[in-house]
């Protein structure tokens, strides 16, 4: 004989009981069933509602047990033919009476006992186990309705009463002994104490009803179907990448279940573990879908983690003091007043000092607990031998579960290490000596990136998930997206990253998603996003709170890079190509540099000096090695060496200028290439890397540039100005031809010292022959002293830069 329970969103609808008997019709060809059912989806709490509504004289009551009877006329007219409905319709009024006596009860009363509660939430069950049963009598006539509250006997426990066992499997095992029907039906939840009054086994209980009659009839299995395909290695509403378990013991599927794994009540395998009857968890709307199979059965073990489970709103009760070190008894003073008050205690941990010992329990026992704990320990208390007890609340109860943990080493350093490198704050920690188990407790708002990133780490393969939010889409970030689109896939399979954009934002507009906006159509989701804020760009990265989030600055706005501190806090990493942050004052640099240390949040930023080229890493490489830079010698310019690799008597200055706005290779604003600024700013950053300290006005900027072309407020004003001034242009460009040499803007450091300018560079220098919008940079440290080190290549342009930010994303991904 098997044991079948269908949950509530197995029977919510008419479409889905139909499922549930086909099911049910099927396996009865195979051998004898016993079916257990829960109220009709969502019934139950309105039950609830509806009894509270009653007794606090709320009227709407009667709106409520409208829908009620409603839903299911409803149901049984779907199944039953006309002819065959009055008895059965009328047999449902009944019932639908009862409730409304009681309810109506409430009503006058005002009050809404824990008795009157039980018998009013049994109807649920009550009215879904009968309809059911009736519709499977039109196709199976060899079935038949069984009331649980005859077979399972408990205390008077109202809300979650205690079976007795004894009893109970007496009279399941003396029922089913003379029944000849190949299918019973049973209303699960509900059962009666020995003097006949209606109790309840517990939100969930359900599946405890079923495991009760599974273990008193030695069941060959026990089917619990529900609406997922079995337990899960975490809660897929949570973690997208959660994966069925194919196979699970009772053990690891007890501490599942207790840690909120939904498609199981936790008692419910205490009744079949007993009697070794496997579990298995299937789903209704998925009948040929695996599931999950529960038993005691050997098996061979890859990932000794099998779940990753929590426990919402949880408050941690801190009681510590001198007054508790040696004196013993303290421990269950405390216990015993949680249980004077009936408070669960889900979580223990005490320090081997003695000194304090900390309590997990739910949210809503919070403020009760307090007063109670802190009355007992009164006299304690005002001796300052104990302190008042502390409360936190809005935490969470995370745990890695697995039967085979204790076989191996390291996984509660692997599971830490995981949770702080995402700047996840441990606020307690316990270990059963089983090691089957290890919880953390968290804050909450923290519960949906530890989960993912703990999934991560031990179920997927070591694939890492960067989470990008980019500001700044114009010609260097389109380039970025791009590249992400084109080598998405590469990345995955070979550098296992996977890499999501969950927000763009350009001046107008920002667009979120946090399942991954689609780079197929980002221009047009960008465009359909809500107008473009700052803060509420940052706002919502912070609410997210995603594992491996990267900010993205793809701008060169002053506003933009101030706003860093606040990433890097919240351990969000920062990629930018934006030069101002690292050349704002120099204690500013230091306190992001630091930022990132502390909070372990990377700040990159390779492409503020030559684009693509790994000047900046070859910097940081030198002198971790302890290299020391002593000079450097650079053309940091891509924009200016295009500018004046062009211009000559054929083509103007002002039409060079113009030509390398188009290119992309200048800012939107040319005179920041122009002036130098941009130029110095990087030398600055070189500097600071090699480990001096500079500020950028200690820099001199020989401008080659007229005052009145810098001071126009205005990218037209300033072409006009130049076309003003363009015989200044060419006298310096005749100057360079008569000494036969070229024009190169250059930026020096030695001796402390550091200045940029235009230079007249002669053919034996290795400047010359710099062609295009290359870049050059000539290191001379304690090693290479004689010949310098050489970084060249391209140095600006929109996919240069691009590759360059993309770089310092991987290496992320990397870490």
């Amino acid at each position: 004989m098997k044991v079948l329970k269908f949950g509530g969103t197995s029977v919510a609808n008419a479409q889905n009981i139909k499922l549930v008997l086909d099911i049910v019709i099927n396996k009865a060809k195979e051998e004898k069933l016993v079916v257990v059912v829960s109220a009709f989806s969502k019934v139950t709490d309105l039950l609830q509602l509806a009894s509270q509504k009653a007794a606090a004289g709320d009227e709407s009551f009667k709106d409520i047990l409208a829908e009620i009877e409603k839903k299911h006329l409803d149901a049984l007219k779907e199944f039953i033919p006309v002819s065959e409905q009055s008895s059965l319709l009328s047999h449902i009024k009944r019932i639908i009476n009862h409730l409304e006596t009681l309810l109506d009860g409430c009503f006058l009363l005002g009050e809404l006992s824990a008795r009157t509660s039980d018998t009013i939430l049994s109807f649920g069950e009550l009215l879904s186990s009968y309809i059911i049963s009736e519709a499977l009598k039109q196709n199976l006539k060899n079935s038949s309705y069984k009331d649980s509250r005859e077979l399972i006997k408990t205390d008077n426990h109202f809300g979650k009463a205690t079976v007795n066992f004894e009893v109970s499997n007496q009279l399941i095992a003396d029922f089913f002994a003379s029944n000849e029907n190949q299918v019973v039906v049973m209303p699960g939840f509900i059962a009666a104490s020995l003097d006949g009054i209606n109790t309840t086994l517990g939100r969930g209980g359900s599946d405890y009803t079923a495991a009760i009659i599974a273990g008193a009839l030695n069941a060959s299995d026990l089917e619990i179907w529900t609406d997922v395909n079995g337990m899960f290695t975490a809660n897929p509403k949570i973690v997208k990448q959660a994966q069925p378990i194919a196979f699970i013991s009772y053990q690891e599927a007890m501490e599942l279940s207790h840690f909120g794994a939904k498609v199981l009540y936790p008692p419910t395998i205490q009744p079949v573990l007993r009697k070794n009857i496997p579990i298995h968890i299937k789903n209704t709307f998925e009948p040929e879908a695996e599931g999950t199979y529960i038993s005691n059965q050997e098996m061979v073990h890859t990932n000794p983690v099998k779940g990753i489970s929590h426990i919402d709103n949880i408050t941690l009760i801190t009681l510590e003091g001198p007054g508790m070190i040696g004196v013993t008894g303290s421990s269950k003073r405390l216990f015993e007043v949680l249980s004077h008050e009936s408070i669960n205690v889900i979580f223990i941990t005490q320090a081997s000092s003695e000194h304090s010992i900390c309590i997990g329990i739910l949210n809503s026992d919070a403020d009760i607990a307090e007063e109670a704990i802190n009355k007992a320990f009164e006299i304690e208390i005002l001796q300052n031998k104990i302190d008042p007890c502390i409360v936190e609340k809005n935490l969470c109860i995370i745990a890695l579960v697995g039967e085979n943990m204790k076989n191996h080493q390291g996984l509660s350093g692997r599971m830490f290490s995981t949770l702080g490198k995402n700047n996840v704050n441990i606020r307690a920690i316990a270990q059963g000596a089983s090691e089957r188990n290890i919880s953390a407790v968290i804050n909450e708002r923290d519960v949906k990136k530890a989960l993912n990133t703990l999934h991560e780490n031990f179920f997927e393969e070591n694939t890492k998930q960067l989470n990008l939010f980019v500001m700044g889409v114009g010609n260097v970030g389109e380039k970025f997206i791009e590249q992400i689109h084109q080598q998405k896939k590469f990345l995955k399979d070979n550098l296992k990253i996977n890499l999501r954009v969950i927000a763009l934002s350009n001046s107008r507009k920002m667009y979120f998603d946090e399942d991954g906006i689609s780079l197929k159509e980002w221009q047009f989701l960008l465009e359909t996003g809500e107008p473009a804020d700052k803060e509420k760009f940052i706002s919502n990265v912070k609410e997210l709170n995603l594992r491996n989030s990267i900010f993205v600055d793809i701008t060169a706005n002053e506003s933009v890079s101030k706003t860093y501190e606040q990433y890097l806090k919240r351990n969000i990493a920062v990629v930018t190509c934006n030069k101002i942050a690292c050349a704002s004052e120099y204690d500013n640099y230091k306190k992001l540099k630091k930022l990132s240390r502390q909070f372990n949040a990377p700040f990159l930023f390779e492409t503020n000096v030559g684009a693509g080229l790994p000047i900046i890493d070859t910097v940081k490489n030198l002198i971790a090695s302890g290299d020391k830079v002593n000079k450097i010698q650079a053309v940091l310019s891509g924009s200016l060496n295009f500018i004046f690799n062009n211009f000559d008597e054929n083509n103007t200055f002002h039409d060079v200028v113009k030509e390398a706005g188009v290119q992309g290779f200048t800012e939107p604003d040319p005179k920041i290439d122009l002036s130098g600024i941009d130029v110095a700013r990087k030398i600055l950053i070189l500097i600071r890397e090699s480990g001096y300290k500079m500020e950028i006005d200690e820099i001199v900027n020989e401008s080659f540039m007229p005052a009145e072309c810098l001071d126009t407020t205005s990218n037209e004003a300033f072409f006009e100005s130049l076309l003003k001034h363009a015989s200044h242009f060419e006298t310096i460009y005749k100057e360079a031809l008569s000494k036969e040499s070229r024009l190169k803007y250059v930026a020096q450091f030695e001796n402390g010292k550091a200045n940029v300018g235009l230079r007249f560079i002669p053919k034996d220098h290795p400047f010359y022959n710099l062609e295009g919008k290359d870049n050059i940079v000539l290191f001379f440290t304690d090693r290479y002293v004689d010949q310098p080190l050489l970084i060249k290549g391209a140095g600006a342009g929109a996919a240069v830069t691009a590759s360059g930010i993309f770089a310092d994303v991987i290496r992320i991904g990397n870490v």
